[in-house]
């Protein structure tokens, strides 16, 4: 085990920098400085977070740009015609109509609280009674679409949150390398939960991390699970690792 959170430590230092950001995701909220555009545009470059990465962080770039690059204004002061700018975007299954209950529900939260933290925190303190609560406060406007409820996971329904995790992580964990935001104090790094896609989880099975074969919760716990044995403190730091084993080193 010694040789490999040595190994692992080693490509957590090696990606954990700043020249990760240009090409992740995590470059979105990265545009900002404002806490409340960071939490804006870090969901919404979390919610789109599959598939080609290029094209996630390219999508995101076009939705800030209908927000004026201004993402908290926009979305507490927007007017009719503003809405009518994001009628024609779309990433992958995501469109216009799920567009614009993400800006209603940031009108709804943002015009009451100073951050989106709260929508995760107050519903327990545990991670997943977070998300439970998130994804039912999230939906709890009136007339939510059906065809909506997709794009936001919930371990209620043995998802493993993969997005959502993600999006803890770069508001939560804070260290000085420069990628992860850590404007978040109420949740501890100790309690976030690794995100686990198909890399991840190939990476996580070829060092015996992962026993489990549904990519669901339980394999997010189970796999999170042992990060803590090598670093109880702050185990998802090593999604660096993982992610960049599997995405850039093709890890088999």
């Amino acid at each position: 085990m010694n040789e490999l959170k040595d190994f692992l430590d080693i490509k957590v230092q090696q990606y954990n920098q700043p020249s990760f950001i240009k090409e992740d995701p995590i470059c979105i909220p990265h545009l900002f400085s404002k806490k409340q555009d960071i939490e804006i545009a870090g969901f919404f470059a979390a919610t789109f977070a599959w598939g080609n990465r290029t094209t996630i962080i390219n999508k995101s770039k076009e939705l800030m740009q209908l927000m004026g690059m201004q993402p908290h204004q926009f979305v507490l002061h927007h007017s009719d015609k503003d809405l009518q700018g994001l009628l024609h975007f779309k990433h992958r299954t995501f469109n216009a109509t799920d567009l614009l209950y993400f800006v209603d529900f940031f009108k709804h939260h943002y015009s009451t609280n100073k951050s989106l933290e709260v929508a995760f925190t107050k519903w327990g303190n545990d991670v997943e009674q977070m998300l439970i609560g998130f994804h039912h406060y999230f939906f709890s406007l009136e007339h939510v679409p059906n065809r909506t409820r997709k794009h936001v996971a919930t371990p209620y329904k043995k998802s493993n949150c993969k997005r959502l995790n993600m999006y803890l992580r770069w508001m939560v964990r804070k260290d000085n390398k420069g990628v992860d935001f850590g404007i978040w104090r109420k949740i501890q790094p100790a309690q976030l939960i690794c995100p686990v896609d198909l890399h991840v989880a190939r990476v996580a099975k070829r060092f015996n991390l992962l026993q489990r074969k549904q990519m669901d919760w339980q394999a997010a716990l189970e796999l999170t699970s042992y990060l803590r044995t090598l670093d109880e403190k702050d185990p998802v730091k090593y999604d660096f690792a993982l992610f960049a084993l599997g995405v850039m080193e093709k890890y088999q």
